[in-house]
C-alpha cells in the first residue's frame, strides 16, 4: 500500500512559490499556497515593473508553460553601454548577429500566468504567517495572523526578503548593502523622450562615477526604467528633510547629489512619469546556509536575497521552485528530497550572491567606473 503523500505548504505566492506549486500539482502532489496579499490586484510590493528572465525560461518550459510565457513575453534588449559622469562612453557591448538573450515579462503578468495554471483552491489569499511551531517529528504547525493553525509535513518558505519561515532555519537577517536605488520611469520614450531613448539605446545604460550611478534600461513596451543609485544612509530622504511623496523636492535632492554630471545624464532625473520610488538594497550574508531540517526549506529571496546587480533573482527563484518540486515528486522520501534540492541550490545561490556583491562593490567604489570597466572588458567577446 502506497504511503499518503506529504501535506505541503508553500508560504508566499511570488514566482518561485507559484512555479513550485504548479510542478507539484502536475505531479499529483497536494499543496496549498498561503499569500499575505488579499488578491492578485494588491499593490506590487517589489517595485520592479518588468522581469528579465534567462535562467527561468527553461524552468517554465519544463512546467508546461512555454506557450503561455511566449505569448506574454518580449525579447529583452541586449545592448550595454558604460559611461562616466561626463557622458564619455567607456565600453559598448552589442549582441552578436543572431544572438538571443533573455525575455521580459511584467511581474504582474507572470504572476497571473502562474496563478491561472493552478487548480482552484490551491491558493489562499490574505493568509499572513505569524510563526511556525516545530512538532519534533519533521512536521510544523503554521499559525496565521487570523489565529487559525494548520499542520504540514513540508513547509516551503517562499516568502521573500523578510521571510517568516527563515528564522526557524537560520539566524541570518538581511543587511543594508550601503547602496540605495531611487527609481523612476519614462513611458513611450521613443515618441515622448527621443533624446533619452537614443541615449539609452536598445538595452542598458550604466553611468558610474565615485560611488554614484545613473542606470537606465529600455523595456520592450517602450518604457525606460531609471535608477539613481548612490552610497549612503538608507534614511537619506529623512535626513534631507523630504518625503518620497514630494516628487519635486526629491528631484532637487537628487540633482544636487549628482551635481557636476553631464546634463544629458541628468535628464534621466527630470520630466519622468509618476513619482520616485525609494529602494534601499538589502542582502543576506554570503554564503547563507543552514542545517538540514526535516520538513522545512526555503527558496528564492527567502533563501538567498542578493543585490539586484548582475543577478537575476526572479529567474533563480523559478529555478529553485522547479527543482524543489521535482525532487519532492521523485521516488524518495520528503526529507531526502529536501536534501537533494539544498545540495544543488545552496552552492549555486552562493556563487550568484558573491558575483552580485562583487559587481555592486565595483560599481559604487570610490574609483568607479574603473572596476566595472575592467570586468566588462575581461568578460567581453
Amino acid at each position: 500500500m502506497n504511503p499518503a503523500p506529504p501535506r505541503i505548504a508553500i508560504i508566499g505566492a511570488g514566482p518561485g512559490g507559484l512555479l513550485c506549486a504548479r510542478v507539484l500539482r502536475r505531479n499529483g502532489l497536494p499543496v496549498t499556497v498561503f499569500e499575505q496579499d488579499v488578491s492578485v490586484a494588491a499593490p506590487d510590493r517589489h517595485g520592479v515593473p518588468e522581469l528579465w528572465l534567462t535562467t527561468g525560461q527553461e524552468t517554465l518550459r519544463q512546467a508546461g508553460l512555454q506557450k503561455e510565457f511566449t505569448a506574454l513575453a518580449r525579447p529583452a534588449g541586449q545592448g550595454l553601454r558604460l559611461l562616466d559622469h561626463t557622458a564619455t562612453e567607456l565600453f559598448r557591448q552589442a549582441p552578436a548577429p543572431g544572438e538571443t538573450g533573455g525575455s521580459e515579462i511584467g511581474r504582474g503578468a507572470l504572476r497571473r500566468l502562474l496563478l491561472e495554471s493552478l487548480p482552484p483552491g490551491t491558493l489562499r489569499w490574505g493568509s499572513y504567517l505569524r510563526t511556525l511551531h516545530p512538532l519534533g517529528d519533521g512536521r510544523h504547525t503554521a499559525e496565521f495572523d487570523d489565529g487559525h493553525t494548520e499542520t504540514f509535513d513540508v513547509v516551503i518558505g517562499a516568502d521573500g526578503a523578510w521571510s517568516r519561515v527563515r528564522p526557524v532555519l537560520s539566524d541570518a537577517a538581511p543587511h543594508y548593502c550601503g547602496v540605495t536605488f531611487v527609481e523612476a520611469g519614462f513611458e513611450d520614450a521613443d515618441a515622448r523622450h527621443p533624446r533619452l531613448a537614443r541615449l539609452v539605446g536598445a538595452g542598458t545604460l550604466l553611468a558610474l562615477s565615485a560611488g554614484k550611478g545613473l542606470i537606465a534600461r529600455r523595456h520592450g513596451n517602450g518604457r525606460l526604467h531609471v535608477q539613481a543609485a548612490f552610497r549612503g544612509s538608507q534614511d537619506w530622504a529623512l535626513e534631507a528633510g523630504v518625503t518620497m511623496a514630494d516628487t519635486d523636492a526629491v528631484r532637487e535632492v537628487l540633482l544636487g547629489a549628482f551635481e557636476g554630471w553631464d546634463d544629458r545624464l541628468l535628464e534621466l532625473l527630470r520630466n519622468h512619469d509618476g513619482g520616485f520610488r525609494n529602494r534601499p538594497l538589502f542582502a543576506l550574508p554570503v554564503p547563507h546556509t543552514w542545517t538540514a531540517t526535516p520538513g522545512l526549506t526555503l527558496l528564492g529571496d527567502a533563501a538567498h536575497l542578493m543585490a539586484p546587480f548582475a543577478a537575476e533573482g526572479a529567474g533563480l527563484a523559478l529555478l529553485d521552485g522547479g527543482e524543489l518540486a521535482r525532487a519532492l515528486a521523485g521516488d524518495r522520501d520528503a526529507d531526502a528530497a529536501l536534501g537533494v534540492y539544498e545540495a544543488a541550490m545552496l552552492p549555486r545561490a552562493a556563487r550568484a550572491a558573491e558575483a552580485a556583491a562583487g559587481a555592486l562593490a565595483e560599481a559604487f567604489a570610490p574609483d568607479a567606473p574603473h572596476g566595472t570597466l575592467r570586468r566588462l572588458r575581461a568578460d567581453g567577446p
